[in-house]
């Protein structure tokens, strides 16, 4: 096999390993958002299929408080959690993804309620 060739090979292995993660694509609230009223609940979108036994979505207050309901629902690719309703402020959202090929990928982001 020449040199170039398994560069090629490898090129294609990596972009393959990469594209068998579920990033997250988008959120609502939106990552860094400020949102004039409180959502009924926290959604994500990821790139793939999640296993919902070990995939976790959490929401936190500006002073480390547990706020969301615990109620965190899996449906393919969206992970959601209710919230009660919010007060105005910083809130930190957490997540920990499992695709269902076993790849994890974990993250965090903070939004905004008030004007």
């Amino acid at each position: 096999m020449s040199r170039r060739s398994v560069v090629v090979l490898l090129l294609c292995l990596a972009c393959g390993e990469a594209a068998a993660h579920a990033f997250l694509d988008r959120a609502l609230p939106a990552v860094g958002s400020v949102t004039p009223q409180a959502p009924a609940e926290i959604r994500l979108i990821f790139t793939q299929k999640l296993e919902p036994a070990f995939s976790t979505l959490r929401v936190f207050d500006a002073a480390g408080k547990r706020v969301d309901k615990n109620d965190k629902q899996v449906d393919a690719s969206v992970m959601r959690v209710s919230v009660p309703p919010l007060q105005d402020g910083t809130y930190r959202v957490v997540w920990r993804a499992l695709s269902v090929d076993t790849h994890v990928t974990e993250g965090d982001y903070t939004f905004q309620i008030g004007k």
